[in-house]
This record gives C-alpha cells, structure tokens and sequence, in this order.
C-alpha cells in the first residue's frame, strides 16, 4: 500500500474512532497500530517512540501547573480573585461578563489549563449571571470564549508542550503570548460592553472596597508574580516555577484562607495526576502518529504544497498554516495537533527564516481559536455542559465572538515587533538576541 493511502487509513481511522466516542489517545493509537501493518516498521518501534514523546522533562511542568489550579479551584480560593475582578469591573455595562473577562485574566496566570478556567469560571460565575437574567447561551459562550486566554499567558500549558516539542524557549512563549492573551481578554470586554446584555448596573466600588477585596485576594495573586519573576529572573525553570507555586498554595495560601480544607489535599493530588494522565497519554500516541507520518513524508508533501503557493513569504507562510491549524483544531486538542505537525512547522520555520517564538504564538493563538468551533469545540462543548445549554445554542451565540478571535490572530502574524518586544526586553536570548563580545547592548535578528 502507498504512503499516501497509509496515511488517509490513518486519518480516516481516527477520525472514525473519535466520532464514535473512543478517547483522541485511544482513537490515534488505533490508526497508527493498523497503518504500522502495511509498513516495515515493528510495534515495538512504536512503543519506543510513544515513550520518547513523554521522556521529556519540561513535561513534568504539566502536573505542577494542573495541582495549581486544582489547589486553587477546590480550596475555594477563587471566590476571593472572583470578588477583586468584580469590584474592578463590576460598574461598567454588562458587569459579570466583564468580571468573566478579567477573572478569567487573573485565573489563567495560575493554571495554564483552558479546560481549568472553564470548570472554575462556570462554577463561580455561571449561576449569578443565571441570576441576573444573563442567556444561557451567551454564558456558555462567553466563558468557553474567556477561558482560551490560559492557552496563551504564562503558565500555558500548550506553550509548554510546544515549547517541549519543538526545541522552542518555554520562556519566550510565555512572555510572546501575553499580547495576544490580553488581546482576547480585552476584546471580550469591549465586545461585551457594545454588544452584550446590559446585566445589572452596580454602582462603582470605592477605593476602600477595592482595597479590601485586593487585600483577601492578595496571597493567591502572588502565584502569577512568583512564576513569572522566577523564570525572568532566572532563579528557576519553568518547572522549578510550579513546584515553588504548588509549595507556596500548601504552606501558605491554603493554610491562611482555608485551613479546613488541608484534610481534602491528597484527593486534590490524586485528582490532578488523573487528570494529567489525559494529556501524558495523548502526547505519547500523539507522539506516535507524529512520527508516523513523517516516517511515510506526510510532513514533506504538505510542507513543499505550502512552500509552492506561499514562496518564501513568511507572512503567507503563517497564514496558511493558520488556515491549516484552524481546519485541524476543529477536529483535534491543540496538545495532539502539536505533536502531530511540529515537524512539517519545523520545516517551514527554518525555510521562511521565520522567529521559532513567533511561529510559536501564531500557531497557539489558532489552535485556542479552535477550542470554539466546530463540531469539535471542547471547551465550549464544557461551557454548554456546565451551563446546562445546547452546545448547537451555544454555538450560535459565540460566532461573532469569532472576530475578537480573527483580529487577535491577524495582529499576531503581522506586528511580531510588537509581539515579541516583551520577550526581547526580559529574555533577549529567548528570540535568538545575542550579545557580541565587548558589547553592551544585545543584537536581534
């Protein structure tokens, strides 16, 4: 059998499989183990290389950031981040959907997981936008919408993996997706205020409000700062940065608010390891596949049918890879997709002289695009599960949400200075700036 029909098998397999409710991991190893039949290559060899995609270690950085969010969601932590976003923002027009916005903001800084800030936001804000008369639809919407922001900021789990993968600086991801981050949270909220419900009008909170509710939701705010000053400092790794987060919940945050909940951590332990069991065992037969179609020049043929429509255009280049990612994130979670296509993005990468970092975000940016559309859409499928709607309904209602979604990506591709300026002022070395022996200042290709 040819390569290309190898291929098609496998896709067709897995695609099949998913549909019909098995597991991504469970459905992409299945079309890889029937395509390896047809090929030279053993299922030993198979095996191996599922272990080489989870022998890394800025993996490890996964579990540490899920314990974070599972620390913070089950301790009831967030109420107290979910009162400060409300007394920011809570007077403007269409109050707790712009307190999902901003909450979603802070929430992100701390988890790295879209799938967390779903669960969290719907169960700390879904039931009082119930109440204050809010649609359904729009709930959903607007959370699944909000909480793709954790794909982008530090500590994102998806730059990790990205970063892992693709021998790009985790670093340099997170500080590169802060602007298209803040790009989608404040689009949501200018998007809310000319378009969404009124909600109900609250008056503005006082300065000695703010202080209050800034002091309660101090000590889980210091998450974010720990983090990021740790890894732009250089004390730690981007896996040391959620080990010393996780240490800093259980010595500190959890035992000042919520002492009563020290009695429920090790389900919270044992709960954060299943979950990252789901993304350690879809990496591996991600992992799999991935090589799997390089091995049958899958990567090489879509690579050089990129290259002769878009030249060496760097610009086209993305765009086209963003149309790719698009279709394909509407189908697969960004974690796979990753995996899957780092080598044809590799390719590309170096034949366009593209800024890894840059490509990096780009492709984040549209695989958290595709976390919303369809038919797929997990964390919007989450969102209308959570919020008790029809995902058809929800769907329906995040479509003009789209656009904050097509600007955001658009601006990414094509303002990289304005993109990658925060990385090249903290991490120069992270965007490939080097500094010339006996000069002071760095130079950035």
């Amino acid at each position: 059998m040819s390569a290309p029909l190898i291929l098609a098998l496998m896709t067709f397999l897995f695609l099949l499989f998913g549909y019909m409710g098995v597991p991504v991991a469970f459905s992409l190893l299945a079309g890889v183990i029937v395509g390896t039949l047809f090929t030279d290559v053993t299922l030993a060899a198979i095996v191996q290389k599922m272990f080489d995609g989870v022998d890394s270690e800025a993996l490890l950085a996964i579990p540490f950031f899920l314990l974070v969010g599972e620390l913070m969601s089950s301790a009831n932590v967030v109420v107290r981040v979910s009162n400060l976003s409300l007394a920011l923002v809570g007077h403007i027009r269409g109050g707790l959907s712009q307190t999902v916005a901003v909450f979603s903001m802070f929430f992100s800084e701390m988890s790295g997981s879209t799938t967390a800030d779903v669960a969290v936001m719907s169960r700390a804000l879904g039931g009082p936008m119930k109440r204050e008369g809010y649609e359904p639809p729009f709930i959903a919407a607007l959370i699944a919408a909000a909480s793709t922001i954790a794909a982008l900021v530090p500590p994102s789990i998806t730059a990790v993996v990205y970063g892992a993968v693709g021998n790009v600086s985790i670093a340099g991801l997170f500080m590169a997706g802060v602007v298209p981050g803040f790009m989608i949270g404040f689009g949501l909220m200018i998007y809310c205020y000319l378009f969404g419900p009124a909600g109900m009008r609250r008056p503005r909170a006082t300065f000695r409000e703010l202080a209050l509710v800034t002091k309660d939701a101090a000590l889980p705010l210091m998450i974010p700062v720990i983090l990021l000053g740790g890894i732009l400092t250089g004390w730690f790794t981007p896996t040391e940065a959620g080990v010393v987060a996780v240490v800093w919940i259980l010595l500190v945050v959890i035992p000042f608010l919520n002492r009563k909940h020290i009695k429920r951590l090790p389900y919270d332990f044992c709960q954060a390891g299943l979950i990252f069991s789901l993304p350690l065992i879809t990496i591996a037969a991600a992992s799999a596949f991935g090589w799997m179609l390089a091995y049958l020049r899958g990567a090489i043929v879509i690579s050089e049918w990129i290259t002769s429509l878009a030249g060496n255009d760097p610009h086209l280049i993305m765009m086209l890879l963003v149309l790719l990612f698009t279709i394909i994130g509407d189908f697969i979670e960004p974690v796979p997709t990753i995996i899957i296509f780092m080598p044809l993005v590799f390719a590309l990468t170096q034949s366009a002289d593209i800024n890894p970092v840059h490509m990096g975000v780009v492709l984040i940016a549209t695989l958290a695009f595709g976390l919303i559309t369809p038919p797929y859409g997990l964390v919007l499928l989450m969102a209308s599960k959570f919020v008790g709607v029809r995902f058809s309904h929800a769907l329906r209602a995040s479509l003009p949400i789209y656009v904050v979604f097509l600007i955001t990506i658009g601006f990414t591709i094509f303002f990289p200075n304005v993109v990658l300026w925060l990385p090249k002022q903290v991490i120069p070395e992270s965007v490939g700036c080097f500094r010339p022996p006996g000069a002071a200042a760095y130079i950035c290709p």
